[in-house]
């Protein structure tokens, strides 16, 4: 059985219907699996009319009514954007609201068992607070209505893999959120997903947080005192562990396939090297031209993966937004949805 995938539309007046009806015109993709966006139908047909494409929309209110054949995108739908309103790139709460809306949805969906996998487009932070819910993103909103505790962000491109020991937060929360059992912890949930890709003895390597990795405690005690101990513990379970590396070279080797994984200790240490290597920009047209990478949400009972860039407000409605990192997250739900059965 080919798997049930929910994509979440996003943000409405963002980019997301757009990647979404971009990604669902190729064919080979309903020879893999099933998909199924949840959103508002009415703001996927105007898409649709607007990127003149033959796709028809073909609103359910179950999933048992839908058609999983190419040309037709079911849409669950929520009914919940005033399109006469709805302007592209423009924060509203009714925005927020309806891209809400949708990634609930799709959890609630998903923990049914109606659909095998949850695949997110990209929200706006202002738009959903404007809405009235204050969550820093997917993830905190995914590990809340599952009900999740113990949980972490991987960025994957290809064999490039990258997760964080803690995301957003503060700088200075990030230092004092380097602990030897969070470490741990997000060591043990990246060679799990690891496995789950199909490699069966994953080689990871963890960042320093300080500068050179510490040197010897000369420029911070993090390393010795928190990161070193958590890496000895898992080794001595059976983990393969190298570190702490100084991030400025870990990241190099990794790219090069020297490691299966690497573990980040904040935000932006993982998140500069993973986006220079996915993503690319045209200086000619400001735009970016391509853009790989996928944010899987670890730890959850359910699957979630989802394109790692923004809602690009910048060029929503005009049609030239990349779809790739769109079709790369739906790959990986694929692969995570069959071997999760």
């Amino acid at each position: 059985m080919k798997p049930k995938i929910g994509i979440s539309m996003g943000d409405p007046a963002g980019i997301g219907p757009e990647i979404i009806i971009k990604t669902l015109a190729l064919k080979d993709l309903y020879s893999r699996c099933s998909p199924l966006v949840v959103g508002d139908a009415e703001t996927m047909q105007n898409e649709v009319n607007a990127l003149k494409s033959s796709l028809k929309i073909n609103a359910i209110e179950n999933v048992n009514d839908a058609k999983f054949e190419h040309g037709t995108i079911d849409v669950f739908d929520l009914k919940n954007v005033n399109n006469s309103e709805l302007k592209p790139g423009v924060v509203t709460a009714m925005a927020g609201k309806a891209a809400f809306e949708a990634v609930i949805k799709n959890i609630e969906l998903a923990l049914a068992n109606k659909i095998d996998a949850t695949v997110t487009a990209p929200i706006n932070k202002e738009s959903i607070h404007k809405a009235g819910h204050k969550y820093s993103g997917h993830t905190e909103i995914y590990a809340d209505y599952t009900n999740t505790k113990k949980f972490a962000m991987l960025l994957a491109d290809e064999n490039f893999r990258v997760i964080h020991v803690s995301t957003h937060v503060s700088l200075r929360q990030a230092c004092d959120l380097c602990k030897k059992d969070r470490v741990f912890e997000v060591i043990t949930l990246l060679d799990d997903a690891c496995k789950k890709f199909g490699i069966e003895n994953p080689r990871i390597a963890v960042a320093g947080l300080n500068p050179h990795a510490g040197e010897n405690q000369l420029f911070g005690d993090e390393e010795v005192d928190e990161i070193i101990p958590a890496i000895e513990q898992a080794n001595k379970l059976g983990y393969t562990v190298e570190g702490p590396f100084p991030p400025d070279t870990m990241f190099v080797k990794a790219v090069q396939g020297k490691f299966d994984g690497c573990i980040a200790m904040y935000h932006d240490q993982g998140h500069i090297p993973f986006k220079l290597e996915g993503f690319k920009w045209d200086n000619e047209k400001e735009t970016m031209k391509s853009v790989k990478g996928v944010n899987i949400t670890l730890g959850l009972p359910i699957i979630r993966t989802s394109v790692d860039h923004g809602t690009a407000f910048e060029i929503a409605g005009q049609g030239i937004a990349s779809a790739d990192a769109m079709l790369v997250a739906i790959d990986y739900a694929i692969v995570m949805a069959k071997h999760k059965k």
